[in-house]
């Protein structure tokens, strides 16, 4: 699968904030590239297309796997926008991010793959594994001081509510879907939803 490795600034620059991507911060505040002082006014379809750019580069997703999500998000009952957001939220690689095993979504990722990480005792290498209720994420036992390293080092001080962390024994408990509240990205997922709407 093809991902995004290039300069992640540049996209912090022209997206803003995404938690997910990096946790370095950018000293400059204009756009990236020749014509990036000058201020355009952006159409419709520009803003709406920044919104899905900011939720795929933040989760590392491609552009077949969000695609793929909206569809899901679309078909289920309820709000479709909280729902993408939960299907997003419950991947294996973001709670490990949100648990603080890792700085970024893409480090959490090279976690799972690398078969670190245990759910509900089995071994799980695959970073889209939708996480359910009541399921519980540990570490192998072999990897609890590389995941002790980073968790003191970790960005982010809360958890989000819906997951239950014991620090000791590096073992979480997931509780319930993700609150709108409790996702660190700043987004109007309504114009991910119109963005696709298209297709």
């Amino acid at each position: 699968m093809s991902r995004y490795h290039g300069p992640k600034l540049r996209i912090v620059r022209r997206l803003g904030d995404l938690p997910g991507l990096t946790q370095k911060v950018t000293t400059r505040s204009e756009r990236p590239g020749q014509h990036g002082k000058t201020v355009k006014k952006p159409t419709e379809y520009g803003v709406r297309l920044e919104e899905k750019q900011k939720l795929k580069f933040n989760y590392g997703l491609t552009e077949h796997q969000l695609y793929r999500y909206v569809k899901e998000a679309r078909r289920r009952r309820g709000i479709t926008g909280l729902i993408l957001f939960q299907l997003l939220e419950m991947r294996l690689d973001t709670i490990c991010f949100n648990l603080g095993f890792s700085s970024t979504i893409a480090g959490a990722r090279q976690l799972v793959n690398h078969r670190h990480i245990l759910v509900n005792g089995k071994c799980v290498n695959i970073a889209s594994f939708q996480c359910r209720p009541n399921d519980v994420i540990s570490v192998k036992s072999k990897s609890t001081e590389l995941i002790k390293t980073n968790l003191k080092n970790k960005q982010f001080a809360t958890i989000p509510s819906h997951l239950e962390f014991d620090s000791k024994k590096i073992v979480a408990n997931v509780k319930d879907y993700c609150r709108r509240e409790d996702i660190l990205l700043n987004l109007n997922e309504l114009l991910v939803i119109e963005y696709y709407s298209r297709r």
